[in-house]
């Protein structure tokens, strides 16, 4: 599993405890105290940790243009079911269920402190395969009994580059592409696995944005991956772990997970 965790910065964990398990069924590990809580996500844990400042003070925005990262993917059943479930309960919206490229159902919303969150439902149909037995190994985790973390999103510059370095470094395979015809922009999407969890990986033929990575207000803060150090700048997170920052403004620590 070489996404061991998910580090998401909330205001209250509490709160984030009860959005999360009741609208994503992740289960808890251990107890929730009020600076942090620990979710198991069935491929991986995401780990919710109290900050002082809100989603008002982020400079991450929902345009995919900006690089670095994009939105946590949890494949699900029943998307529809599950869709109405968060619009009952007042979840803010950022795109209704569709029928995608590469024949998924998906749709977009928002958690407490504005981490983009997306639910998945089906086996992608590639518009590329680069690596059939990492296709099968996907295929085979089957439909989730309750929602799987599947993905992290990030927009980059070069996925050649990006393929490279998660390879080298954690272990991750390039096994398949997805277009995006319809998309003015130049829209292409790449898929690195390891384990069971993949780094998805947007490219664009326009300009696009960057910004630095922020781990001390709500949102995303960083993922956990296997692997080697890497021979990258480092930011340290408030409770002192280091977090590495790829070219894109992606930010990961190495170590053992939650």
């Amino acid at each position: 599993m070489p996404i061991k965790n998910v580090v998401v910065n909330c205001v209250d964990v509490e709160r984030s405890v009860e959005y999360y398990t009741r609208f994503l069924e992740l289960e808890l590990v251990g107890e929730v105290s009020p600076e942090r809580a620990v979710l198991d996500a069935v491929t991986a844990t995401v780990e919710l940790r109290t900050v002082g400042n809100g989603r008002e003070q982020s400079t991450w925005s929902p345009d995919d243009l900006q690089k670095g990262f994009r939105h946590l993917g949890f494949k699900v059943d029943r998307l529809d079911e599950r869709a109405e479930a968060l619009k009952a309960g007042g979840v803010e919206f950022k795109l209704d269920p569709l029928d995608a490229e590469g024949e998924v159902r998906i749709c977009f919303f928002y958690d407490p402190d504005g981490t983009l969150l997306e639910m998945i439902q089906g086996d992608l149909q590639y518009a590329e395969i680069m690596d059939a037995d990492g296709v099968a190994r996907e295929r085979a985790l089957g439909v989730p009994s309750r929602p799987r973390f599947d993905h992290i999103a990030v927009t980059i510059e070069d996925r050649d580059a990006t393929a490279a370095h998660y390879h080298e470094r954690h272990g991750f395979d390039f096994i398949g592409t997805i277009e995006q015809p319809h998309d003015s922009r130049g829209f292409h999407i790449g898929y690195l696995k390891g384990g069971d969890t993949v780094l998805e990986v947007f490219t664009y033929d326009v300009p696009k944005t960057s910004r630095d990575p922020q781990l001390d207000v709500a949102g995303f803060a960083y993922a956990e991956l296997e692997g080697d150090p890497p021979d990258l700048p480092v930011a340290i997170s408030p409770d002192g772990t280091k977090v590495y920052v790829d070219s894109d403004g992606f930010a990961y620590a190495v170590g053992s997970g939650a």
